[in-house]
């Protein structure tokens, strides 16, 4: 199918914004999340807080972001059996993966102390700043259990075309997080403590909202579950394989963001708490493409079960067309009202300062960005984790720890430029991937 008649397929454009509009919505509110916490902390009286939570946030989210591949490789499994009307192992998958949830988070609740005392070495923030973040840490880690679990829901429902459910338990729990954040900063002076708490509360609500719709979900598919099938060697084994390549990707990822916290708390506490702000934006463009990324995710596994190439080629180039004209929507947006929404972030003239004169960083982010998360999409639907693995490991040690040796003069424009060549050799060498084995027909044989 050429790219005319793709574009013009009009129902498909229908189908791709009927999955990805909730997922946008719902992606939105992670970040936004982020920015009602920055803005609460930010109008206290010091950037301590502010470093605190950034800190905090990036060890216990390295170890929750850690676990998407639950999220992704869940979708993944979830479409193609979707596409094979295999409603057994619908079930199964669910199942599955909420299993290896539990287990996860109960192996880094028992290992709590190691973890945490490994990231603060790494990360030289000053001794009350270290300390806030602690503090934090301490009461973010047992939710794990829920924050993880929250991964394989999400993907379960897009992985059976069903965005509107992710819509709902993100927007409802992500409101009630900003909510118990306000009453337990502003409201109750509870500081860091309170914004944890706010977030705990709010992780575990979700799973009961999530067991309802789960539920309900289980009348549209009938089938009779049965423990033989969920722990089913070879279906658990690559299960395993996949969520296994997806998990050594996304730690990649993570390193990068933890490098660059640690390398912005070196440079001081201004830096780390404008750079705080500045991954606010970095969280809006990654959570509004990750939706349209998400929709390819969904039509390319149902296509991939269903040998439906056709299919397969019009959703990624429909889909493609629309993410690129978002990722110009952010560029413009963050162009013309990015300094003002820094100042609503935070009111300490120092950080504002300090995250305006970076802001161009993330204005030209949404262009360099977008073919990642388009790719990701791809290879998540096909469930082509090593692929995912290789290109994001070469993209860490071969593009941004040597660009940033090179660049380290530059500061902390040089820590935002190695992370944009980071971004383009990820995009470079996964689009390199799809084109060969788009030539060797081996999405859809």
């Amino acid at each position: 199918m050429n790219f005319r008649i793709a574009l013009q397929n009009k129902p498909l454009h229908k189908k791709v914004w009927q999955l990805a509009w909730p997922m946008i919505l719902s992606n939105i509110t992670i970040p936004l999340l982020g920015l009602v916490d920055t803005a609460v902390l930010g109008h206290l009286d010091s950037p301590v807080y502010m470093g605190a939570v950034a800190i905090g946030s990036i060890i216990i989210g390295a170890a929750i972001w850690a676990c998407n591949f639950l999220r992704m490789g869940t979708t993944g499994f979830t479409a193609q059996a979707l596409g094979r009307d295999d409603r057994q192992e619908i079930h199964a998958i669910l199942f599955r993966s909420i299993l290896l949830a539990q287990a996860i988070a109960l192996s880094l609740i028992i290992f709590q102390n190691i973890y945490a005392d490994i990231a603060f070495f790494f990360i030289e923030g000053t001794p009350e700043v270290n300390g806030l973040a602690r503090a934090y840490y301490d009461i973010r880690i047992w939710g794990l259990p829920a924050s993880i679990a929250n991964f394989a829901i999400v993907g379960w429902f897009l992985g059976l075309h069903n965005t509107r459910i992710p819509l709902i338990l993100l927007v409802v729990t992500n409101s009630l997080n900003m909510l118990l954040n306000i009453i337990f900063v502003l409201g109750l002076g509870w500081g860091v403590e309170g914004a944890a708490l706010g977030t705990l509360i709010s992780e575990y609500f979700s799973i009961v909202l999530g067991g309802f719709f789960i539920l309900r979900e289980f009348r549209k598919y009938p089938a009779h579950s049965k423990l033989k099938s969920v722990l089913n060697t070879q279906a658990m084994w690559h299960m395993f394989r996949v969520n296994g390549d997806i998990f050594i990707r996304t730690l990649a990822l993570q390193a990068v963001f933890f490098f660059m916290a640690s390398a912005g708390a070196k440079m001081g506490t201004d830096i780390l708490a404008a750079n705080a702000v500045l991954l606010n934006f970095l969280y809006l463009i990654a959570n509004g493409l990750d939706g349209l990324a998400q929709a390819v995710e969904a039509l390319v596994g149902r296509a991939i079960g269903a040998k439906d190439k056709a299919s397969f080629n019009a959703s990624i180039i429909v889909a493609g067309f629309w993410s690129l004209l978002l990722s110009m929507l952010y560029l413009l947006l963050f162009l013309l009202v990015g300094e003002w929404i820094v100042g609503l972030l935070t009111s300490i003239d120092s950080v504002r300062l300090t995250a305006n004169t970076y802001l161009i960083w993330l204005v030209f982010l949404p262009i360099n960005g977008v073919w990642s998360y388009l790719l990701d999409g791809i290879f998540i639907g096909a469930t082509r984790a090593a692929d995912m693995r290789n290109s994001m490991l070469y993209a860490t040690i071969f593009g941004f720890i040597p660009a940033w040796l090179l660049l380290q003069d530059l500061d902390n424009h040089g820590l935002w430029l190695s992370f944009h060549i980071f971004m383009l050799i990820r995009a470079a060498i996964l689009g390199g991937i799809f084109i060969r084995l788009q030539r060797k027909h081996a999405f859809i044989s």
